[in-house]
Parts: structure tokens; C-alpha cells; sequence
């Protein structure tokens, strides 16, 4: 009884440490690996050629005792098989070591040359020329979207711009979720979003938006200090796990700073409290059968100086009006057919989404300014 006890304590303890040992060799595989890409079968063998040119000094050196430079001549000779004799005479057991020195060199190189055929002769190249290429893309885009983090919250929001078909540029540095993002197809630069040089080449002076919702508050406040500092006209919209981060992110720079327990917590208690309610405004945020949406008035669209009845949005768009947003930022629900309409305003409508292209034209100016 005893015995089993000291043998379950015992793998009690050893099994953890090798558990997580196990993981973090595994993470670090995966990091290099992703980091070298294509050529990272050519890395492993220059490793595992290292290792074995190692293991022939150990033999030269430490077995039997010889310096280092003729120790480094023989392990040369060695793998190369060039067929020369030993510069001293070897014992039994170095020439058993040198017996599995010899084919793990013959099996290393051949290892390098079928990684470099892969390369080369497959096309494996194309890699390199595919970052640049993803690069030139990001280049071409202007007022886009940079999601930084592809989390839980990040993978949602890509997901709904994606659903939008709207350009977006995700920013993500670990390696399961860059292979995420590589098989879902999305415009991602892998890295870390802190980094100003990262978040210049993603495009954060032309972008439109940008979303901090890496798992770190401290990350998130950096990132969004650097990017209004490089864009003082970038929208951001910056998540905290912690409420007392909430009014550093928002010093730092951040337009809305958005905890989402506390979101997930409300909507919960709101859809015990007044399913009907939450149904209809899934049903309109989704966009599938009723859609909300928030148009913009130009200063030179035919709806300006016009009120909502003689606007003529209902009849014409078949769109109702639930809210107004002033320029000053004074939002006005359900609003007096007699509102007047001005320049700067943002409508907020509910409706079919087929119907909202109208209202979308009709709220531009003369020149078509989107």
C-alpha cells in the first residue's frame, strides 16, 4: 500500500513538469517554425548537421583525447567521406562512435538536399513573394480597418467586417492563430501590434478604424497611443478586461473603450428580462431580414434643410427613422416628423437592407463623397 502511495505521489509530481515541459517545447517549435516559414525544414537540417559536427568533436576531443584542431580536420574528413586515413590511430569504442557519426552525416545531408529540392524545384518560394505580395495589398488600401489581436474578440470582429465586405488588416503574433488566419483567408501581417513598425506597415496612418483588443490593458493603451499619434483622425475602439483601465485607454487616445464582460453580462440579463426586445435587435444587427443602419448627411445632399415628413425617406426608401445624431453629438430618439435635417447629421434607420443603398446615395453631396 505504501508503495503505490510513494509511486502515485511520484507521478503526481513528475508527470506535471513533463506536461508542461512537453507544451512549452511544443510552443517554441511552433514559434520557429512559423517564423521561418518554408525554410524551416532547411533550419532543422543546418541544426541537426550542427548537432552531429558537435557530437564528432565530442568523439575526436573527449574520447580520445586529441586537440582541437585535429579533432576539427577528422570530423571534416569525416563527413565529407572524402576517404582519407585517421591522423591517429582510433580505439574500438571511437570507432563504433564514429560508425553512427558517419551515417547520421550521410543522413543529415541527405536531408539538406531533399529540403532544398522542396524549396526550390516545388516552388516553395512562392512564400516570400507572398508576403510581399500581402504587403503591396496593404499598401493599396486606404480607409481600412486594423484589428489588433485575432482572440476570442478579434476573430468576431474580422468575422462581421468580413460579413460587411469591408477591408480589414489583422495584427497577430501567435502562431496557432496566424495558421487561423491563414486558412480562413484573411489580410493579416504577423507580429507584434505593439510595435510602431508593425502598425506603419498594416497602414495606421490611412486607416479608418482601429480595434485594440489584444488580451493584455497595458498592450492595448500602448497601441492605442501609438496609432493617434500616427493618425490623429483614426477612429478606435479599444477593449479592457479591468474598469480602471477603461480611463487610461481613453486618455491614451481611444474613441470608445469596451469591456466585454460587462457587455456579455447585460446581454445575458437582458435577454431573460426582455427576450422580444433582444430577438428584434439581433434580427436588425444582423442584417438579414431588417437591417439598422446609420447614414451620414453631406453637406451637399438633397436632404439637407429638409424635414423627415418632407423628406420623403418613408415613402421613398420604405426606411424609418428611430434616431438622430446631431453634429454636436446630441442623439435624438424617435425624432418629430417636423425635425429638420442639417449637414453633419447621422441618421440612424431600420429597415429591409436591399432598401438602404437609396438612402445612402440621397445622403451624399452633389459630388458623390461617400
Amino acid at each position: 500500500m505504501n508503495t503505490c502511495s510513494l509511486r502515485s505521489s511520484f507521478l503526481r509530481r513528475f508527470l506535471p513538469g513533463c506536461s508542461a515541459g512537453l507544451r512549452g517545447f511544443t510552443g517554441l517549435y511552433q514559434t520557429v517554425k512559423f517564423r521561418f516559414g518554408s525554410f524551416f525544414p532547411l533550419v532543422l537540417g543546418a541544426g541537426f548537421l550542427l548537432g552531429v559536427f558537435i557530437y564528432g568533436l565530442f568523439i575526436f576531443m573527449v574520447v580520445e583525447g586529441w586537440n582541437l584542431l585535429d579533432s576539427f580536420y577528422q570530423v571534416v574528413m569525416t563527413l565529407s567521406t572524402v576517404g582519407y586515413m585517421e591522423l591517429h590511430p582510433l580505439s574500438d569504442r571511437a570507432r563504433l562512435m564514429v560508425s553512427f557519426l558517419i551515417l547520421m552525416g550521410v543522413g543529415s545531408f541527405a536531408y539538406l538536399v531533399g529540403a532544398f529540392t522542396q524549396v526550390v524545384v516545388e516552388g516553395r518560394l512562392h512564400d516570400l513573394w507572398g508576403k510581399r505580395k500581402v504587403q503591396k495589398i496593404i499598401d493599396s488600401l486606404d480607409d481600412h480597418y486594423i484589428i489588433c489581436g485575432f482572440g476570442r474578440i478579434g476573430a468576431v470582429i474580422a468575422a462581421e467586417f468580413r460579413r460587411e465586405d469591408l477591408p480589414v488588416v489583422v495584427l497577430e503574433k501567435d502562431p496557432d492563430l496566424l495558421f487561423e488566419l491563414e486558412r480562413e483567408g484573411h489580410l493579416f501581417l504577423a507580429g507584434d501590434a505593439t510595435t510602431d513598425e508593425l502598425l506603419l506597415a498594416a497602414g495606421v496612418e490611412r486607416a479608418k478604424g482601429l480595434f485594440a483588443c489584444v488580451s493584455q490593458d497595458a498592450e492595448n493603451v500602448y497601441i492605442t497611443l501609438s496609432s493617434r499619434q500616427f493618425n490623429p483622425r483614426l477612429t478606435i475602439i479599444a477593449r479592457a478586461d479591468r474598469p480602471e483601465s477603461v480611463a487610461k485607454l481613453e486618455r491614451a487616445g481611444a474613441n470608445r473603450v469596451l469591456t466585454p464582460h460587462q457587455i456579455g453580462g447585460k446581454r445575458i440579463a437582458q435577454v431573460m428580462l426582455r427576450p422580444t426586445v433582444t430577438d428584434f435587435m439581433e434580427l436588425a444587427t444582423q442584417g438579414h431580414n431588417l437591417q439598422m443602419e446609420e447614414i451620414l448627411i453631406r453637406p451637399g445632399s438633397e436632404l439637407v434643410g429638409t424635414t423627415l415628413i418632407t423628406s420623403g425617406i418613408r415613402p421613398r426608401f420604405n426606411l424609418m427613422i428611430i434616431g438622430i445624431e446631431k453634429a454636436s453629438g446630441k442623439m435624438t430618439f424617435n425624432p418629430h416628423p417636423e425635425t429638420v435635417i442639417e449637414a453633419g447629421d447621422t441618421l440612424v434607420a431600420v429597415g429591409p437592407p436591399e432598401n438602404f443603398p437609396g438612402l445612402q446615395a440621397a445622403g451624399r453631396d452633389a459630388g458623390g463623397e461617400a
